[in-house]
Parts: structure tokens; sequence; C-alpha cells
């Protein structure tokens, strides 16, 4: 099983490694385009363990909302949100304003 979870999340993070520059998607779409057996939560949980990859932009997958439920997975208070501003994407109260404007959405790549 150890190694079948392995695999899925190096798909994930080859996904999330192709979300352009300001943009995001969510933990669903990044699921949906892997296949639908694979839930939303498991790339949660992918997500959660690439905090030390550097090359995976973890900071740009939000939920299907454009809430950033993952930002306490990140050093600091408010470190997903700067980085995402950084970007030039608008956040109030840990939600994307315009969110369907930014939001990218995943092609089969994998």
């Amino acid at each position: 099983m150890e190694a079948k979870n392995d695999n899925f999340f190096e798909r994930v993070y080859a996904v999330v490694r192709q979300i352009p520059f300001g943009r995001v998607t969510s933990y669903g779409a990044i699921a949906k385009v892997l296949g639908a057996a694979r839930s939303a939560r498991m790339v949660g949980w992918a997500m959660n363990a690439a905090h030390n990859l550097e090359d995976v932009p973890a900071h740009r997958v939000v939920n299907r909302k454009g809430l950033l439920t993952g930002k306490h997975h990140f050093d600091g208070t408010n470190l997903m949100q700067q980085l995402l501003e950084n970007e030039g994407i608008v956040i109030k109260d840990n939600q994307i304003i315009d969110f369907e404007t930014v939001f990218w959405e995943p092609e089969m790549i994998v």
C-alpha cells in the first residue's frame, strides 16, 4: 500500500508542478484528472506530505470554494496567503477573491 501511495503522491506533484504562476487549482480538480477513483482527500494527504519539496508549489492548491484550507501546514501564520499574494492573487478572510478567474483546470499529463 505504501508504494501505491508514493506513486499517487508523485502523480499529484507532477500536476501541481504545472500550475502556472498566479493561478490555483483545487484538490478535487487534481483528483479528477488523476482518475475518479481517487479522492480529493488523498490529494490533500499528498499536499500535506509535500512541505519539504521546494519544486512543488503546494500553496497553489486550495479547496473547491477557494478557501486556504491547507494554510496550517505552512510555516508561519500566513505564509500560504503571502505566497499567493506575491503572485497577484487577492485574498480576503482566507478565501480567494475572483476564484473563477484565477482557477486553473488541470489536464491529463501523467
